[in-house]
């Protein structure tokens, strides 16, 4: 069995839907976006945090180890390097209004069983949580040197509920 996915966009779709919701051309609205592109990118390498308008923000992080010791402070204790993106409200909103279809298909592609989320679509949130102690999340800010804490990995999919005729 797999999941039914959805298939990805094309960037040139994208483009032509919001010219037609704001009446500016679609080659314009391209030029635009990918000026936009290239500031969120620079910002983001100097360790900003960057809106985007209409979805959350945007900032680089690693996952790192803690260190008790400012001697033991090395570019080693770096595992990883993320992104990490924490939709804004309304997008939490639609995300926990929004009801989840998974549709189980045999090798064939036949439906062998389709079901409706039935849960309270509660969103994982974990902004708020600070990892400096077994590695979280951190972000270095500009040149000051400060730190921010938390993990926007995203959560697990809600997993069914009510089963659809």
């Amino acid at each position: 069995m797999r999941p039914d996915l959805y298939i990805p966009i094309q960037e040139k779709k994208v483009f032509a839907e919001a010219s037609t919701h704001s009446g500016i051309s679609a080659g314009v609205i391209k030029a635009a976006w990918d000026a936009a592109g290239e500031v969120i990118r620079t910002w983001a390498t100097e360790g900003h945090s960057i809106p985007l308008p209409g979805l959350g923000t945007m900032r680089f992080g690693v996952r790192s180890k803690a260190v008790e010791k400012l001697e033991d402070v090395k570019t080693g204790l770096i595992s990883v390097r993320r992104i990490v993106f924490t939709p804004n409200v309304e997008v939490k909103e639609e995300l926990k209004n929004t009801s989840i279809q998974i549709t189980c298909l045999d090798e064939d592609g036949t439906v062998l069983k389709r079901v409706t989320s039935g849960d309270a679509g509660d969103i994982e949130d974990n902004e708020g949580s600070d990892d400096t102690q077994s590695g979280g999340d951190s972000t270095q800010t500009g040149g000051g040197g400060s730190q921010s804490g938390g993990d926007d990995t995203g959560g697990k999919p809600n997993q069914g509920g009510a089963e659809e005729p």
